[in-house]
Order: structure tokens, then C-alpha cells, then sequence
């Protein structure tokens, strides 16, 4: 009698919520992966993208919903927007981490001493709620103000400059003054009106240094929107009559590292296990460096392992034989003595080359370029003039909203190529592992593309916290296969439209 070998029953399929979806990064993965997903976007342009790629989507501030209103949600995703942490470290960057991290703490203590007391916790976070409304409304007044004080001034500096410029003044000179913070010091005031002129602009250059002051400690509205998916598990794990999420998973720059750690602490105290993982994209068959921060959580006693590199790290080149001298080679992102302990066989990093080829056998109207250079719209270590430089068989540099300024030349070159000298929205995004078919709509695509999170980075995270029991053999044949349906997905005949707040009752998650 032969041997019937039983195969494994299909991983669960789970009900995910996604919080400041963007175009749909993540939602495409956890699609290909057979799980629901249902995002919330406020921008209207990447909704159009959501829409014609079939996501379901409610539209509309974060802020205006709750987890109340998506009971039947088991996981909970998101990306809060990061913009206030990139300069972490220096002077507001550094102050609206600080404030996070403090209101996080406050948080921390209303959940472990309030001893099952949903009350007191909810009391806590509208305080902060509160307090971060106050300081907006106040921010907006001092924006207000700011932006008269420099109408005011740019008015007083052409009038600075005209009566400098009768007197007789050279030109080298009247730029000093103007870009000086006091322009008394500059002159020997003899003339009455321009002496009024520049008392005048001085005047406003202080008080516009104050209003930027102000504004840097109100910090930026967006800084209280990473307090949201913490506040989403809170209400979900202690709200009475709620069910916790099963599962976790937040992704951000790697500013927000020191946020997800202190969300950990918080998670801990709610019954989940949690990690927080550095992830190098290329090292995740992303054709591109960038570093993501990631917390992942599951509720109860399973673990969550690292998520196992499954490509080579990238290490920059040296500069090209035969590039300009004004230019020069992009320099290595980050330590490589900061190896992963995974020692399994990995692939090579997959290049712009290779991806955009892989791209054409699906798509044969992308163009086929010679080899290029991809000169960047950055400059590099400080020198806005030394363009960061890729060439197209290596990795790209981090995608950002700026993309499609980057210049595409001959490779070694400086020379722009003909036609093809910009990559085309369809072409970044696959940079991003998109699928080449992924329909990007509305405009600032440059702008969706670059915030999203990278779609086959989210693949393996996503599979690695919602599928833990699978096997080496087994975990590696499903991200293969998923893999392949990323790479060859294809957007719905018909767009899905974007719901609204208003339109809650009959959605799948809310039980209404």
C-alpha cells in the first residue's frame, strides 16, 4: 500500500486594518498572500491609486476613527507619517521624539496602574488628545502670523535693496546685508530712510526667528499621529466587551526605532511578544537600499522570530573608472560589521538592471535603455553640487518623492539619455517592488511611490508574524510562491470605490 502523505492545511487568512495605508504597499502584499486588508488614507491622491488597484479603502483622518468602529479586525498594520523624526537628533527632530516618547510613557503608566480601569485610561489619552489640539490651534495661529511678518519683510528687503542699490552700493555687499540676520551691522548708517529700512528689517527678521522658535516647540501636528496604531491596541486590548488584535505590525524610517521600542514596552504590558528589526530592502530582493524600522507583535505566548535576510547585503562601489570628478560614488548607507546571525544561503542583490528587465517580460512597452547612470537630485556629504551616483547594475538609491528628478545618463557619464532620461512612475515603482501593472493614479506619484512602504519587504514580514508554525522548507516555498504573484499581479477590471466615515454600516469589519 503506498504512503498517502496528507499536505498542510492553508495558512489562516486574517482580517487586516492598515492606518495611513499610502497607495497600498503593504495592502498588495497581504492581498497576494490570501489575507483581507482594508486601509485608511487621507490623501485623495493615493486613494485614486487604492481605488483603481481594488483596495478596499476608507478615506478620510486616521484621527476620525477608532478601533471601536472595526471590531471584526484581527490585525492591526500601519505606517504613521514620519517626516517630524527624520532629523531626529537635531533640534525639532530631536524635541518631537522626545515628546512622543514622553506621551507613550504617560500612556505606559495609565495602562499598568489602572488596574482594569478603562476609565482612568481613556481619561489619559484624551488629555493628550487635548494637549496636542491645543498646540495645533496654537500652531496655526503662529503660522498665520508667520507668514504676514514674511510678507512684510520680503516687501521691506526689496526696498532694502533698491535704496542700497542708489546709494551706490556693490552688488556683492547688498547680498551680505540681505542675507544677514541684522543688517545694522553691515552699514554705516547715514541716510535717514534707509537707516528707518533697516531698523524695519531687523525688526522682522527677529520676530520671524521667534515665530520659528515657537513653532519648533509646538512641534508639528503629524508628530501626535504616531501615537494612533498605540492607542488603536490599547483600546482594543483594555476597552471593555473588545477582542485584542492577534497581531501587530508597524513599519517606519529608522528615526522611529526608539518609538517602536518604547511601543514595545507598552505591548509587553498588553500580553503581546514583540521585536523590533533594522530591515536593509535589498536585502529582501528589494532592487534598492533603504532602511526600515519595524515592530512586529503577536498576542500570547508565540514568539516572533527575526525576519531571515534572504539576499546579500549591498556594499557601495568606488567611484566608476571614467566618472565626472565633480561626481562621485554614493557612499556605503550604513556599518556592514552589522551582520544578520541568519548564516543560510542567500541570493545575489537583485540590481535596477535586473528588476526592470524582469519587468519588460511582463510589460514589454517599458523602454529598454542602454547602460545608464542614475545621478541623483541630492547632493552628498553636505556638497549639494556631488550628485550621489548609481549605476543601473547595482541597487538604486532610496526611492523618494523626488524620483522622477533623478537624471538617467549614459552610464560613466554625464550625458543625459535621449528619451529615456527620467525613469517613468510605472519604473519607480517596480524600484519599490510594486508590480510593473500597479496603476498608479491622481498626481504626485513621485510623492506616493516614494512614501510607500516596499511591498516585497512587507511580503516577508507580513508572512513571517501571521504564519509562525510553518516549517524552513515550507515558510521558503510560500514566500517563493508570493513572490511570484507580487511580481505578476495585475489591478481589477473594475476600481473599487473609496468608502468614507459616513459609510461604515456593511462593511465586513464593522458588524454593522
Amino acid at each position: 500500500m503506498g504512503h498517502i502523505t496528507t499536505p498542510p492545511p492553508p495558512p489562516a487568512v486574517f482580517r487586516i486594518v492598515d492606518l495611513f495605508a499610502g497607495p497600498g504597499g503593504l495592502d498588495v502584499a497581504a492581498d497576494v498572500l490570501g489575507h483581507q486588508v482594508t486601509g485608511i488614507e487621507w490623501d485623495g491622491n493615493a486613494c485614486a491609486t487604492r481605488e483603481a488597484a481594488g483596495l478596499d479603502t476608507f478615506r478620510g483622518d486616521v484621527r476620525a476613527y477608532r478601533a471601536a468602529f472595526f471590531p471584526r479586525a484581527q490585525v492591526l498594520t500601519g505606517g504613521p507619517p514620519c517626516q517630524t523624526f527624520t532629523v531626529a537628533g537635531h533640534g525639532a527632530g530631536r524635541r518631537a521624539l522626545d515628546q512622543v516618547v514622553g506621551y507613550i510613557d504617560r500612556l505606559h503608566e495609565a495602562v499598568r496602574t489602572a488596574d482594569g480601569d478603562w476609565k482612568r485610561i481613556f481619561r489619559t489619552w484624551r488629555a493628550i488628545s487635548e494637549e496636542l489640539r491645543r498646540k495645533a490651534v496654537l500652531a496655526e495661529e503662529v503660522k498665520e502670523r508667520k507668514r504676514g511678518i514674511e510678507a512684510r519683510r520680503a516687501v521691506t528687503r526689496k526696498a532694502l535693496q533698491r535704496a542700497l542699490e542708489d546709494l551706490g552700493t556693490p552688488g556683492d555687499e547688498i547680498r551680505s546685508v540681505l542675507k544677514s540676520s541684522r543688517a545694522e551691522r553691515n552699514l554705516d548708517l547715514k541716510d535717514e530712510m534707509l537707516e528707518t529700512l533697516v531698523v524695519e528689517f531687523d525688526t522682522l527678521g527677529v520676530e520671524l526667528h521667534e515665530c520659528r522658535q515657537q513653532l519648533e516647540e509646538l512641534g508639528d501636528e503629524r508628530t501626535g499621529l504616531v501615537l494612533q496604531p498605540l492607542w488603536w491596541v490599547i483600546e482594543r486590548s483594555r476597552r471593555p466587551g473588545s477582542n485584542a488584535y492577534e497581531a501587530v505590525v508597524l513599519e517606519q524610517v529608522q528615526a522611529v526605532m526608539p518609538v517602536w521600542e518604547k511601543y514595545a514596552e507598552v505591548l509587553g504590558t498588553l500580553g503581546y511578544r514583540t521585536r523590533t528589526q533594522l530591515m536593509l530592502t535589498e536585502a529582501f530582493g528589494v532592487p534598492q537600499t533603504r532602511k526600515r524600522a519595524v515592530l512586529m507583535a503577536r498576542l500570547g505566548e508565540t514568539e516572533v522570530s527575526e525576519v531571515a535576510e534572504t539576499h546579500e547585503r549591498y556594499r557601495s562601489r568606488n567611484v566608476p573608472s571614467g566618472a565626472p570628478t565633480r561626481g562621485r560614488a554614493e557612499p556605503p548607507l550604513w556599518d556592514l560589521g552589522e551582520q544578520s546571525t541568519d548564516r543560510s544561503p542567500k541570493a545575489a542583490w537583485v540590481s535596477m538592471e535586473a528588476a526592470l528587465k524582469k519587468a519588460r517580460g511582463i510589460d514589454p512597452e517599458l523602454p529598454d535603455r542602454p547602460a545608464f547612470t542614475v545621478v541623483s537630485n541630492y547632493g552628498t556629504g553636505g556638497d549639494p553640487g556631488a550628485r550621489g551616483r548609481r549605476d543601473h547594475d547595482v541597487p538604486s538609491s532610496t526611492i523618494t518623492g523626488k524620483v522622477s528628478r533623478n537624471r538617467l545618463c549614459h552610464k560613466g557619464t554625464d550625458i543625459d539619455l535621449p528619451r529615456f532620461e527620467r525613469f517613468a512612475p510605472a519604473e519607480a515603482g517596480v524600484l519599490q517592488s510594486f508590480p510593473v501593472s500597479y496603476p498608479w493614479r491622481g498626481s504626485d506619484r513621485s510623492q506616493q511611490i516614494g512614501n510607500a512602504v516596499p511591498p516585497r519587504l512587507a511580503l516577508h514580514v507580513l508572512r513571517q508574524v501571521l504564519e509562525p508554525g510553518l516549517g524552513h522548507e515550507e515558510a521558503r516555498a510560500r514566500a517563493e510562491q508570493a513572490v511570484s504573484d507580487l511580481e505578476n499581479w495585475r489591478p481589477p477590471s473594475e476600481p473599487v470605490r473609496a468608502r468614507t466615515h459616513g459609510d461604515l454600516a456593511g462593511h465586513p469589519l464593522t458588524g454593522r
